[in-house]
């Protein structure tokens, strides 16, 4: 927009279209502004803009825009706060008597459009609170364009296959701001249509609903399952060493998946870095892993037969999901440009806190994995069915037989631990097989384990192979990377 332009818009009659403002810190004004011309009540299919450094009467105020203003504005539209997510741009004009910040918004064919759970609308000059018979009509109308699938009706679906007192008690709380919702007596159908999850025209839910809240989402949609497979080696032609299925409504299945990761995937080990610390050493950060996934789900293509698949092998993860990347996202421009398969299953995952931050999430990954030793991740966008990223583990950055800490370590050894170290071949042993490099008897095997066995797990030298059960009579040892690397050491002294 040029000041020719600026000022035409000024002079213009269409209130309705035009919000002005001097103020530069009342976001919630801002945002309530946006709210309410992306939902377009009157169906101009106008944009509407709010004008920052306009007094009332249309005089510009001699503002001067910086780039802080501009970011804050700017990060208006991915901060979670208005769902589904408004199309807006931002941009200053400078003008002889000031700038102006002007964001121009675009009329959302995914309504209503909410603020911290408010149906914000423009009434003429003015914005208000939509009343129950405006946001039905904006229900309406969102229904008759139909976006995005997960927003169909499931006519074969009725209000007995989804959990709707799940809905009423944890999901209507947190999508609808409580002094609304206490004041709500409508039927739960229209509650419900309000938030995209189900379909007055057919009296039935959303796939939405299902995919959420269902109490048999495969009944509806086969595919609709996450797969677990770890492989032994680097391919799926390798033994399968664990298998899981995870099914069921997401709001039951994402905290599950959550546990799982942290409990079955992640793994960590102490590696020293001097001879008195240490530090945990993980093969994956759990939030990089935990968002890759949830995104999988959020963005996954719900029509297709084939499951979400999280496959581990020993050297990477892969995550493959169904549905290539989605509207205005490409190849080329990603990850910089996003767009979303299931609008209403993101806004739900949003509002659930299963995912945070929009457009961002990619670059949260790399840094992470980055952070916790990992090489990058390869993301694989040119399958026009699938969308793949593959994790590789993290890297041992520590050269454990060419370090200082080895040498350092091999000089302050016990001839105790020396003695079980040198015992060690490639296999595990159990503790009667180390005693053997003792003269002590069998009798004394706590003994042994006191002196030679103890000594060597806490200085990081040996592992057990059941770290949960340290008492296990299968209990059996082997050497850590660092204690290979003490080995070569002490047998290279030897000769």
């Amino acid at each position: 927009m040029n000041e020719k332009e600026l000022y035409e818009l000024l002079a213009t009659d269409e209130s309705y279209r035009i919000e002005r403002t001097i103020s530069t810190n009342d976001m919630d004004k801002f945002q309530e502004a946006i709210c309410a011309f992306a939902n377009d009540l009157p169906v101009q299919r106008k944009h509407g803009y709010l004008l920052i450094g306009v007094d009332d009467k249309g005089k510009i105020s001699g503002l001067k825009v910086d780039d802080a203003l501009m970011k804050r504005i700017s990060g208006i539209r991915s901060d979670g706060n208005i769902l589904p997510l408004p199309i807006m741009t931002t941009e200053k004009v400078e003008t002889a008597d000031g700038d102006v910040l002007v964001v121009d918004v675009t009329p959302s064919f995914d309504t209503p459009v909410r603020y911290r759970g408010r149906t914000f609308v423009r009434i003429g000059p003015r914005r208000d609170i939509a009343s129950r018979e405006e946001e039905r009509i904006l229900a309406e109308r969102c229904s008759a364009s139909l976006p995005t699938f997960d927003t169909y009706p499931c006519r074969e679906a009725t209000l007995d296959d989804i959990d709707v007192d799940t809905i009423r008690s944890e999901y209507l709380p947190r999508a609808i701001a409580q002094d609304v919702l206490i004041h709500d007596d409508r039927p739960i159908e229209e509650q419900l249509a309000a938030l995209h999850l189900y379909n007055t025209q057919w009296h039935c839910p959303t796939y939405a609903a299902l995919i959420m809240f269902g109490k048999n989402p495969r009944f509806f949609m086969p595919g609709d399952l996450i797969q677990f497979v770890r492989f032994e080696g680097n391919d799926n032609g390798g033994k399968i060493l664990n298998e899981r299925r995870f099914e069921g409504a997401l709001y039951t299945v994402l905290p599950r998946l959550e546990s799982f990761i942290q409990d079955a995937i992640i793994t960590k080990r102490p590696v020293p870095i001097s001879i008195l610390r240490e530090k945990d050493v993980y093969n994956y950060p759990f939030k990089a892993l935990r968002e890759l996934l949830m995104n999988a789900l959020m963005h996954r293509d719900y029509q297709a037969n084939t499951p979400t698949r999280l496959y581990q092998y020993d050297g990477h993860i892969e995550i493959l999901n169904p549905g290539g990347l989605y509207g205005q996202a490409r190849p080329e421009n990603f990850p910089n440009v996003n767009d979303y398969r299931n609008s209403v299953i993101a806004e739900m995952m949003r509002t659930l806190s299963y995912v945070n931050m929009f457009n961002h999430g990619i670059r949260e990954v790399k840094s992470l994995l980055n952070e916790n030793g990992n090489p990058k991740p390869q993301f694989k966008v040119d399958y026009i069915t699938a969308f793949a990223v593959e994790i590789p583990i993290a890297a041992d950055n520590e050269n454990v037989e060419n370090d200082q800490l080895v040498q350092e370590l091999v000089t302050h050894l016990s001839w105790q631990v020396k003695a079980l170290i040198m015992s060690f071949n490639s296999s595990e042993k159990s503790a009667l097989d180390l005693q053997l490099v003792t003269n002590l008897s069998p009798k004394s095997l706590p003994l042994f384990r006191k002196q030679f066995i103890y000594p060597a797990i806490e200085s990081s030298l040996v592992a057990m192979t059941q770290p949960d059960k340290p008492k296990s009579s299968k209990q059996k040892y082997c050497l850590t990377a660092l204690g290979e690397a003490v080995k070569k050491v002490l047998v290279q002294n030897s000769k």
